[in-house]
């Protein structure tokens, strides 16, 4: 199942069974406790990770010691792409969310697979490419959105990779502290909270520890316009 999930990632796109076989074989995998930190931020580091099973959290910490959350991250889903192509310190603090596996590339190792396969490269600029859209929305968002837009689309983009259908609505295990939700979204925990409750009220959402369910989708897509 792991190498199932591992196979999803960019990184595998355009390679033939025998290409994809050996690439497997050439990513050792790491297991990580909830809370454990995979690397730090400032930490010297040459290697890509794709998620196999858990969550990951990416992280920067200010001077003055308030965090933010940069992504959270799932199965399928690869981080360190920049020092995989520039090695050097670590732009952000990697820590599990839940216990994690993942599989690692070095640098070294990555650089015969773009020779022989062009296609990898490609998948992996249109990765980075879209890493790039994703933090100039962010930007704009902090910039043009209020908290609760913010906090609804949040909540859409962790159900999109997150959140599973019932009769009763998307469930969406984001396991994630209050803290950290807020952390997410660039506020306070109290404005979140009080986002959130807002929601509850209106019966957009149930919430639940760690999860939420989304009980009226097409209301909170208006809302994170």
């Amino acid at each position: 199942m792991s190498d199932d999930v591992l196979r999803q990632a960019p990184l595998f796109a355009g390679l033939d069974e025998d290409a994809s076989n050996s690439l497997v074989t050439s990513m050792p995998e790491t297991a990580i406790r909830r809370g454990e930190a995979l690397f730090n931020e400032g930490d010297e580091g040459s290697d890509l990770f794709v998620v196999t099973s858990g969550k990951v959290k990416l992280g920067r910490t200010s001077p003055d010691g308030r965090e933010n959350l940069l992504a959270i991250l799932g199965p399928g889903q690869m981080f360190g792409e920049l020092s995989l192509f520039d090695p050097g310190p670590r732009s952000a603090t990697a820590t599990a969310v839940t216990d994690t596996t993942v599989r690692s590339l070095g640098h070294e190792s990555l650089l015969p697979i773009l020779t022989e396969h062009p296609d990898v490269a490609r998948a992996l600029l249109h990765q980075l490419a879209a890493r790039l859209r994703r933090t100039n929305e962010v930007v704009g968002d902090l910039v043009f959105s209020d908290v609760p837009g913010r906090v609804a689309k949040a909540l859409l983009d962790l159900s999109s990779r997150f959140g599973r259908r019932a009769d009763d609505g998307v469930h969406v295990h984001h396991d994630l502290t209050q803290e950290e939700l807020a952390q997410l979204v660039g506020a306070s925990r109290e404005t979140v909270n009080k986002a959130l409750a807002d929601f509850a009220a209106r019966s957009w959402v149930r919430l639940e520890p760690r999860s939420v369910v989304i009980l009226d989708l097409e209301r909170l897509q208006r809302r994170a316009r």
